[in-house]
């Protein structure tokens, strides 16, 4: 899995372009999702791909919370904004805590999976670490069904912190509909105490059919329900997963 620039030596710019704040509506649906599943209660949840843990942010007066990321630069964001949260370095297609939990959750980081042995590879790494009855809940930017492939996307906005400004210009399209990624190129304008920069940033990500993740999260092991959310108003982040693991069948 690559590491982006954003995640990396511009992982700087996150708290600036994506705030904490902008998440607060959101969280309240998967803080109900889970509610919703688990009943109420301050239940154990591991974030996979929780990067600078915005969404998380808001879930930590709610939940116990464990949190793994694949990039350095998004952990120590993490850690600075969700104090006494335990933090892991590492890949959600291959870490193992040695630890079971309430409720495993993958906000929009599952996007980089790219083909079907990272989902199911990702989805192994869900199981293992959730109790029997425990609940999945995955939120992937696009699925086939919302994403036309014949035409590409622009989108653009601006975000100020401090004396920071950072324009961000989005180019989204599907160089080849056939295989299950897509490509979005960023533009980053960046000012900053009368200064001006621009940096540039390619992030390649998954685009699968709901009925791929219905069928390998039932193949992992899970009850699937598939849930409407309110989309972003560039039309991603309509669609939430959520699976609860089945008792496993045991020999004898």
């Amino acid at each position: 899995m690559t590491l982006h620039r954003l995640y990396n030596d511009l992982a700087w710019l996150w708290p600036v372009i994506s705030p904490p704040e902008e998440y607060a509506d959101e969280s309240g649906y998967w803080r109900r999702a889970l509610w919703g599943k688990l009943g109420e209660g301050r239940h154990r949840i591991l974030e996979l791909g929780s990067g600078g843990g915005h969404n998380l942010s808001h879930l930590t007066r709610h939940f116990q919370a464990t949190a793994v990321d694949l990039s350095p630069h998004m952990l120590r964001l993490s850690t600075g904004l969700n104090l006494g949260v335990d933090h892991h370095l590492g890949d959600m297609r291959s870490v193992r805590l040695g630890q079971t939990f309430d409720a495993v959750l993958i906000h929009d980081a599952v996007s980089y999976l790219l083909t079907e042995e990272d989902l199911k590879s990702t989805l192994e790494t869900c199981r293992v670490h959730l109790r029997s009855g425990g609940v999945l809940l995955i939120a992937p930017d696009w699925v086939r069904e919302d994403f036309d492939g014949a035409t590409s996307k622009q989108f653009q906005w601006v975000r100020k912190k401090g004396r920071v400004e950072v324009t961000i210009d989005e180019y989204l399209h599907d160089p080849d509909p056939d295989d299950t990624q897509i490509e979005s190129i960023y533009t980053y304008t960046i000012k900053e105490i009368g200064k001006e920069r621009v940096e540039k940033d390619t992030h390649i990500t998954g685009l699968f059919p709901i009925a791929t993740w219905t069928r390998l999260m039932e193949s992992a092991g899970f009850r699937v329900e598939m849930t409407r959310l309110p989309p972003n108003r560039d039309g991603y982040g309509g669609v939430m997963f959520s699976g609860v693991l089945l008792p496993q069948e045991t020999d004898g």
